[in-house]
C-alpha cells in the first residue's frame, strides 16, 4: 500500500469532523471508516514540510481518467464546504478520501457504483502549504 502524508493541521481538523459527524453534527456517509483508516496508516509531517506535489485539504487537482481522454479539476475541502457544482469535493467523499496525500503521477483507484474508476493525478493546481497558506 503507496505511503500517504498529511499535515498535522489537516489530521486534527479531520479528526475533529470525524467526530462532529458520528455526534451527527455534520452531513457525512453512515461508513466513515476508509477516510479514519486512511488518517491511521498517513505518515503526518508539520505543513511547513509537505512536499508541493501532495495532496493536501483544500488542494485544486487535475486528473485524467485511465479509460478515456477525459480530464477533472477538483479542491478537496471540508464537508461544509463542499459544492459539487464548483467541483469542491467533500473529503467524506469516497474519490476525495482516495485522494488525499497522494502525489503528483500516481494513480488512484475507488469504488463507484459500476465498479472501480482509475484516474492519474496529472497536476496540483494549488496547494496551500506551498503557498504558504497555513490557516486554510
Amino acid at each position: 500500500m503507496k505511503e500517504i502524508l498529511v499535515s498535522t493541521k489537516d489530521m486534527a481538523r479531520l479528526r475533529e469532523r470525524i467526530e462532529i459527524a458520528r455526534s451527527g453534527g455534520l452531513k457525512a456517509p453512515v461508513n466513515l471508516s476508509l477516510l479514519i483508516s486512511e488518517l491511521d496508516r498517513a505518515k503526518v509531517l508539520p505543513p511547513e514540510k509537505m512536499p508541493a506535489d501532495v495532496i493536501t485539504m483544500n488542494s485544486i487537482i487535475t486528473m485524467e481518467y485511465l479509460n478515456s481522454s477525459k480530464t477533472m479539476q477538483i479542491q478537496l475541502v471540508y464537508p461544509e464546504q463542499a459544492d459539487v457544482a464548483r467541483q469542491k469535493i467533500s473529503i467524506f467523499a469516497p474519490v476525495a478520501t482516495a485522494l488525499l496525500g497522494y502525489r503528483v503521477g500516481d494513480i488512484v483507484e475507488w469504488k463507484i457504483p459500476t465498479g472501480m474508476a482509475q484516474m492519474k493525478i496529472t497536476n496540483i493546481v494549488y496547494q496551500p502549504e506551498a503557498a504558504g497558506d497555513f490557516n486554510v
